[in-house]
Order: C-alpha cells, then sequence, then structure tokens
C-alpha cells in the first residue's frame, strides 16, 4: 500500500524537479533542522497537504453557507477566495516549518554548547583523545542538540569509516549554530595545526560561559523595559480607551458614522488580544533560554 510521504512524491516529485532552485533554501532547512524526510518527498508533501485542505475547506465552506443568507454573488466570492487562501497559508507555513525547527535547534545548541565545551575541555584536560571526546560527549542527553550534533560525529567514523577530522568538518558544515560551527572549524585548524587541544577546549569553554552570562543579564536588564510597554500599551491604555467609549457613548451612541458599543466589542474581543498576541510572538523571539 502506498504512504502518504509515497503519494505525494509520486504526484508531485516533478514539480520538483522542474524547478529545484525555487525549493533549495527548503532542501538546506531540512538537513540543518534534522527532519528525515527526503527532499523530494518532503516538498512533495508541501503540495498534496495544501490541495487536501484546499478541498476540504472549500466542502466545509459550501456546507457552512448553507446555514447563512448571503447573496449568490458573496457566495462565490468566498468560495474563489476563501479556500484559496487557507491553501496558500498551509502552503507558506509548511514550506517555513523546517526553517523554524533549524532555528529552534539552534537556539538549543547555543544554549547548551558552552556547558558541553566546559565539560569537553575537562575530560581533555585528563588526555583522553579527541575522538574519545566526542564519543563521550555524545551520551550526555542533558546537552539536548548539541549531544546530536556528536553523535553524527561518532557515527560517521563508526558506520561510514571516515576519519575524524573529516567527520567533524561534515558536521560543522551543516550545523544550524554558527557557534558550533566555529567550534568545530577551530578544533579542525588546532589539531591540523599541531596546537594543543586542552588549551583550546579551555579557553574556548570559558569565552563560551562568559558570552552566555552576558546575554542572559542583557535579557533581564530588556525585560523589565518590554514590562514598562506592556504595562504602560496593553493594561493602561486599553482601559483608558474602553473608559473613553462609554463615556462618549452618554453622550451620542455613535461616532464618525460607528456605534459606540460596537467599537467597544472591536477594542474588547479583537483588537486587546490581537495586541497580546503579538506581543507574547514578539517576546518568544527575543527571549534567551536560562
Amino acid at each position: 500500500m502506498l504512504s502518504y510521504k509515497g503519494l505525494a512524491t509520486l504526484l508531485f516529485g516533478g514539480v520538483v524537479d522542474k524547478y529545484p532552485d525555487f525549493f533549495s533554501s527548503v532542501k538546506d532547512d531540512l538537513t540543518k533542522a534534522n527532519i528525515k524526510i527526503p527532499f523530494r518527498s518532503y516538498v512533495g508533501m508541501i503540495f498534496l497537504t495544501s490541495s487536501i485542505v484546499y478541498f476540504v475547506s472549500l466542502f466545509a465552506l459550501i456546507f457552512a453557507l448553507n446555514f447563512f443568507v448571503v447573496s449568490f454573488l458573496m457566495k462565490i466570492i468566498f468560495l474563489l477566495f476563501i479556500p484559496f487562501l487557507i491553501s496558500v497559508v498551509c502552503f507558506v507555513i509548511l514550506v517555513f516549518y523546517p526553517y523554524q525547527k533549524m532555528l529552534g535547534r539552534g537556539k538549543d545548541i547555543e544554549t547548551n554548547l558552552p556547558f558541553l565545551l566546559m565539560h569537553m575541555g575537562a575530560i581533555a584536560a585528563s588526555g583522553a583523545p579527541p575522538q574519545g571526546i566526542f564519543r563521550l560527549m555524545s551520551e550526555f542527553e542533558e546537552y539536548g542538540e548539541v549531544s546530536y550534533e556528536m553523535k553524527k560525529i561518532v557515527r560517521n567514523i563508526d558506520v561510514f569509516g571516515i576519519d575524524p577530522l573529516t567527520s567533524i568538518r561534515q558536521v560543522a558544515e551543516k550545523s544550524p549554530s554558527k557557534s558550533l560551527k566555529q567550534v568545530l572549524f577551530g578544533f579542525i585548524t588546532t589539531t591540523e595545526s599541531g596546537g594543543d587541544i586542552r588549551s583550546y577546549l579551555k579557553n574556548t569553554g570559558q569565552q563560551a560561559l562568559f558570552e552566555w552570562r552576558i546575554k542572559r543579564e542583557r535579557f533581564l536588564q530588556q525585560l523589565s523595559a518590554y514590562a514598562e510597554f506592556y504595562t504602560g500599551l496593553l493594561i493602561a491604555a486599553p482601559l483608558f480607551i474602553i473608559a473613553l467609549f462609554a463615556i462618549m457613548n452618554m453622550i451620542s451612541p455613535t461616532m464618525g458614522g460607528f456605534n459606540i458599543l460596537d467599537l467597544m466589542k472591536i477594542s474588547i474581543y479583537i483588537i486587546v488580544p490581537v495586541l497580546n498576541i503579538v506581543f507574547l510572538i514578539f517576546l518568544r523571539g527575543v527571549e534567551v533560554e536560562i
């Protein structure tokens, strides 16, 4: 029986082959996001899922319109644009999903990298060989995604028979974290030049830990500014506007052709929640994991 992934590849694999450059960024993001789905299959699934969403939303809208009194022209407009819009939103979400997952992996690596480097430095000081250091680090699940990157290095060496430096270079090139990429390339350079790996790991770990602390302190300082902004714009201002609408409604029930009670409802049930959601998304984007 043909799987969903196989069906998507069969139906839309030709589109991927015809326009490979258009989806090149998706291909890179899939690798860095560690999504184990072939490039052609994933893009095919994007098209197939968007198509299914279009027809499902179309039939759902046809069914829903039977319960509302809507002119024939408006029905045609709804049926033409709303399913298409939902399908496009689905397409865009699936296209950018690998990128978002890649960013999440990169942030997780950036958070745990300083502690992993300090651990690596301590192991290197005991005289362990580089390959043994990476093997040991790959067994610590507490380091999250960065330990998985260590597992890739060990897998390339044990399973594919690649020499350690080439394995490290391959993982570094596909890493979603710039910091980890710099550390691994620095490790390669230090090894090839005959430098002291123990000193390199110790100094790099101390520098990474110092930067980690600076980022957290800066973020905590920014939080106080964000709190003042939130209090003034999203708590005090809505209360003031609603109180103003209530007073104006006593004087005149309309303003500029709009019913003031309707404006109050729009402010309370739409504008204020949307502004809060936007603020939360912004805060999520700038937050630093502690």
